[in-house]
């Protein structure tokens, strides 16, 4: 009679380590970490069972091989996973850093400050409302301006000096 329920045990410790292991892999695909939580009570389980059923050696025997296939299913996981085609659903193919804002072909343009400038504000360029910032001086609205640099997405003027128109 022993025997059979300690057959029965080692059917259920069994089941509840691989059933743990899967879990927890499925916990890489299922939001909530419901299946990682019951995973690892699934894995826990299994170990006491193994205590409670089989004494002290058995369990730490038990317990290492838990321990064991945990570090050896991250490392594989941590290796094959981030280049699978089941992980590139959830990693974005985006790029970084670049937005496409710069304009260095305003250079040397020219146009009209739309508001006042003291030292940020908006310039029409090229029929266009940009916002562009000044060298630190005020430009009042209306001025003329030309774009004498452009720094990533700032957009640098500097006021035209207009000549005064001799008469002869």
């Amino acid at each position: 009679m022993a025997t059979a329920a300690g057959n029965g045990a080692v059917g259920l410790i069994v089941t509840l380590i691989v059933l743990g292991g899967i879990l927890l892999f499925l916990e890489s695909l299922l939001p909530g970490m419901v299946a990682g939580a019951i995973g690892v009570a699934c894995l826990i389980g299994g170990v006491v069972l193994g205590y409670v059923h089989y004494g002290m050696e058995a369990g730490s025997f038990i317990l290492a091989i838990v321990v064991v296939g945990l570090l050896i299913g991250t490392m594989c996981w941590l290796k094959y996973f981030p280049n699978s085609a089941v992980a590139k659903t959830f990693i974005s193919q985006g790029s970084i850093g670049e937005i496409g804002t710069e304009k260095p072909e305003l250079v040397g343009k020219t146009g009209v400050a739309h508001t006042n400038l003291h030292p940020s504000g908006l310039a029409v360029l090229n029929g266009q409302r940009v916002d562009v910032v000044t060298e630190g001086n005020l430009i009042e609205r209306g001025t003329p301006v030309e774009v004498i640099a452009v720094e990533g997405i700032r957009v640098v003027v500097r006021a035209i000096k207009q000549e005064a128109s001799s008469t002869n």
